[in-house]
């Protein structure tokens, strides 16, 4: 594959607080779409691999140092890839295939944003209405709980 190509798969990860507050990003090229973290696969990357640099890239959160664990949903999503976005894959690649994931964090976790504009910690129902794709709505409906169990934090010392 011509490495200028990515590849047509993802991961998405949806993130949520203790409280239960879910974040959502706008997107830098569109201030109408908002989301939660995404990003594509990179060759030799699992789609586990994939989420925990996309977190680590899009928001700062090192899931690994925070201790925090991510949850592979084992859901994966189909869907055509946007026409303004179709030239940055192979000719031949219409359809994305998105695997899905979920990371509870620490109420008040940092947020440090390098690809989008902006970010809201928003309730579940919220987060669902303002996220733009179909597969993002049903990733926090399905995968974050109406009460999450707090985290505990196991002591290096």
């Amino acid at each position: 594959m011509n490495s200028q190509w990515r590849i047509p798969e993802s991961a998405l990860i949806v993130i949520y607080d203790d409280a239960g507050q879910v974040l959502v990003l706008q997107r830098n090229d569109d201030p109408l779409f908002w989301q939660s973290v995404t990003g594509t696969r990179e060759v030799d990357e699992t789609p586990c691999q994939t989420a925990q640099r996309e977190v680590f890239e899009e928001t700062g959160i090192d899931i690994a140092a925070l201790h925090y664990q991510l949850i592979d949903c084992k859901k994966t999503n189909l869907y055509e890839i946007r026409p303004r976005w179709r030239h940055r894959y192979p000719p031949d690649a219409a359809v994305n295939t998105e695997y899905v994931f979920a990371l509870q964090v620490a109420v008040a976790q940092n947020i440090e944003l390098t690809e989008h504009s902006a970010f809201l910690w928003l309730d579940k129902n919220q987060a669902m209405d303002k996220v733009w794709s179909p597969s993002n709505k049903e990733a926090i409906m399905l995968f974050v709980p109406d009460q999450p169990a707090m985290l505990n934090f196991v002591s290096d010392t």
